[in-house]
This record gives C-alpha cells, structure tokens and sequence, in this order.
C-alpha cells in the first residue's frame, strides 16, 4: 500500500499515476466522477470580517463542509471514478501566515477519502499566487503534484490546466510557453486516440455566462480567452469545469461548454454549499449541482443513475 501522503502526490510527470493509460484508453460504458471547488480553508471568516488579505486566521467552519463533502462522496455507489477539486484549496496566499496551517488541516480531512475514489487537484489563485512565481508553483507540486497534467479514464481524456498562467505569467514567462507547448501536444495526441470526449479543469472560467462578456476578476481576459476558445472547440473539447466564482454559472461557446461550479467553503451568492455531479455518456457530458446536504442524505438521482446502468 502507498503511503497515506501519496494520496496527494498522484499527478507526477504530467499524468494522474492513479489510473494506467493502457487501461483506460477503451470506452468502457458510461461513469461519472465528482467535482468541487474552493474549499478554500480561511476565506468564511475573512469574509465576513471584510478582511480577505490577513482576517483569515479560523477555519473551522471549512472544516465542517469539506468532512460533509468527504462523508457524502464516500456513501455514494456505484463510486464515482475520482473527485476532482477545481482550486483555491486554502484561502491563504503563497509566503502568508496560516497558509501551511490551512493545507495540513485540509489534508487531514481528505485522507478520509475512500481510497478507491482518487483525489484530483487543480490549482488556484490562492495556491499559487496571482502573479505566481516558479517558486509557488514547485511548493504547491511538493504539496498537491503537477500543476498541469493529462489521464485517461474509460476512453475520455482529462487535461488539467494551471489558469493563473493565463493571467499572470509575468513573473514566470517560461513557464506559460512550457504549459502552451504541452497542451498543443496533449490534444494533438487525444485527436490521435479517437477519444470519447476531451474534457478540461481549471480553476478560473473561460467565462461566466457569455464568451464575449467583458473582463472581470472573475474570467479570463478576452484576448487570451478567445484563443483557448478556439483551441479547445477546434480540438472537440466537450466541457471545461472550473470553480473560481463561488457561485454557479455557465454557457456556451459553440459546441463546448463552460460550466461554472459554486463552493464547497464560502458563498458569495445564493447556492449552497456543494459538488457537482459529472455523468459522462457516449454521447453527452451531464451534470447536477447538489448541496452537500442533499447530496449526503439522498445521493444522486434515480433518472442520473439510470444513465450509468446502461453499462451494466
């Protein structure tokens, strides 16, 4: 057996060592897998404190949620393929004072994971920075693993992308040509296996409701937004899934789908507190959001089910 820690470090050299390529290339029938965003430990109070740079020094409410989003993901069956979290997994800025103490406590709550149902991390603007340095980015791969990586799950190709390089680079341009470069070869080689479906994670959203909405804290900004639009929709990307908002949104730019999921932690709107359920199909990318509650206490819906046991 891995060491319990290893949990944490499955995306090494660009991959998720949690499932073998050459086992997963074939569809296989339909699944599901499990997304959350922004536990983001320390922001709850911060918030309400009006103080989001030093005011977030309790985390004890993020605690709870993310035992309940534990709890609720490990009582579900059949098990979803893996459960990804879209970033901002503390609230505490790289080189700030409670940020370790954030991470230790969030790992001590997912370990808790069943450990047939591997964990996915993306990174977040809190992870590493809003002008990331390469030194953010090497201690968040000591802490969570690669920042950007690729895998393979039952004939559909995941991609994992570091978003803050689309909006700051400025301080490790290198490092955006590298992740450029990578994803060109990434999708080259989806085309080449005839892949189900190509579906992308990153933590900030292409955009919120509309591909030409104007730039926001919340986005990307257009000039780089439109590219990757393009690359994706050429490349038959089905749906990129990112958190960022604290709130639930989306929409569509041609055939892809830009889903937008609220927080586990904090709330900046009228959702609740939550996962979205992700069923993939030969056909079609389905997803629900849930509250934590409802997800905990009465799983995943009969009609979504249903798509699954297809398989059966």
């Amino acid at each position: 057996m891995a060491a319990a820690g290893d949990m944490f470090l499955r995306a090494r050299g660009r991959t998720q060592t949690a499932f073998r390529p050459d086992a997963e290339y074939q569809w296989k029938g339909p699944f599901y897998f499990i997304q959350g965003a922004d536990p983001q430990f320390g922001l709850m109070k911060a918030w309400t404190h009006g103080d989001t740079d030093n005011g977030d020094d309790e985390w004890g409410e993020e605690i709870k949620l993310t035992q309940q989003a534990v709890q609720a993901v490990n009582k579900l069956s059949p098990k979803p393929k893996f459960f990804v979290l879209c970033g901002d997994l503390v609230h505490g800025m790289p080189g700030t004072r409670w940020k370790k103490n954030q991470e230790q406590d969030l790992k001590d709550v997912l370990k808790n994971t069943d450990q047939d149902i591997p964990l996915v991390f993306v990174s977040g603007n809190h992870d590493i920075g809003n002008t990331p340095t390469r030194e953010a980015i090497d201690d968040y791969c000591k802490n969570w693993g690669d920042d950007y990586f690729s895998f393979w799950v039952g004939g559909v190709f995941f991609v994992v992308l570091n978003s803050q390089l689309y909006v700051d680079s400025s301080k490790c341009p290198e490092l955006r040509k590298a992740q450029d470069a990578w994803l060109d070869e990434q999708l080259a080689v989806a085309a080449k296996q005839k892949c189900k479906h190509i579906i992308v994670f990153q933590h900030i959203p292409l955009f919120l409701s509309k591909p030409d909405e104007d730039d926001d804290y919340f986005n990307l900004n257009k000039s780089v937004r439109q590219e990757i639009m393009e690359k994706f929709h050429k490349a038959g990307v089905s749906a990129v899934f990112s958190g960022h908002y604290h709130r639930n949104a989306g929409g569509f730019y041609k055939g892809l789908e830009m889903v937008v999921s609220s927080a586990i932690g904090c709330q900046l709107g009228k959702d609740t507190h939550g996962l979205r359920v992700v069923v993939v199909t030969e056909e079609k990318v389905l997803h629900k959001y849930y509250s934590l509650t409802e997800l905990g206490s009465h799983g995943i819906e009969k009609e979504l089910l249903d798509m699954l046991a297809e398989q059966k």
